[in-house]
């Protein structure tokens, strides 16, 4: 699987992303900064979590309108897969390929600690090798990660399983609204999620739970050369 990481000035999860996927990909992926508008033939494109430009203004909204933004929404349009995570979440929804906001906390303060995760869509390309209703544990690290839309949107985005995962079991750290930890796009391509799965691959950090993720998506690539 061909996979690149865009890197904006602020950025500071990219490595443990690039880290991941390359552990578990067995291969390197393309690193593209902000300004270039060239992105390499590529399977999964990834928008790491940070605090692009120090999250002023709002987090995410100047990286969003960032030069290769524009070249991951006409890529999105073509079907390639793209998971934004923690700030890159924030990014995809003020750039549009994402419906909703990630608000300041509830609680107002910066919450970095593990949450559980109910896998809510387990027939997606990022969810595909969990199971329905799993619970996994998984760690966070952000102020800006209330997740809200406005009713209708809700409803939508409720009704067309496009919630991927929630919070589970009381854990919800930042007054997401129900209990939302991560949704995809109608078409089924982009994700955007708050958790920090690249943090949750190996045994050595605490478990293993967030390798599924990227093998859903080595697993759908797969089928498709096969």
């Amino acid at each position: 699987m061909k996979s690149t990481v865009i890197q904006f000035p602020g950025s500071n999860r990219d490595r443990d992303m690039i880290a991941a996927l390359t552990k578990i990909n067995g291969e390197a992926p393309n690193l593209v900064w902000h300004t270039d508008t060239d992105i390499p033939h590529t399977d999964l494109i990834v928008v790491p979590g940070g605090f692009s430009y120090g999250d002023y203004l709002r987090s995410g909204a100047i990286a969003a309108r960032s030069p290769v933004m524009q070249e991951i929404a006409k890529r999105a349009k073509q079907g390639v897969r793209i998971l934004g995570v923690c700030n890159g979440f924030q990014i995809l929804t003020e750039a549009g390929l994402l419906p909703g906001a990630l608000m300041r906390n509830a609680g107002l303060r910066f919450v970095c600690t593990t949450v559980k995760l109910s896998v809510e869509n387990a027939d997606t390309v990022f969810t595909n090798q969990y199971e329905k209703s799993q619970v996994i544990p998984c760690p966070v690290a952000h102020h800006d990660g209330n997740y809200f839309a406005d009713n209708e949107t809700i409803k939508q985005i409720e009704n067309n399983g496009q919630v991927a995962f929630r919070y589970a079991e009381g854990t919800n750290p930042n007054g997401s609204i129900n209990d939302i930890a991560g949704i995809i796009n109608d078409k089924g391509n982009v994700l955007g999620m708050m958790p920090h799965p690249e943090n949750l691959i190996e045994a050595d950090h605490g478990g293993n739970e967030g390798r599924a993720l990227f093998e859903s998506a080595l697993n759908v690539v797969a089928g498709e050369a096969a």
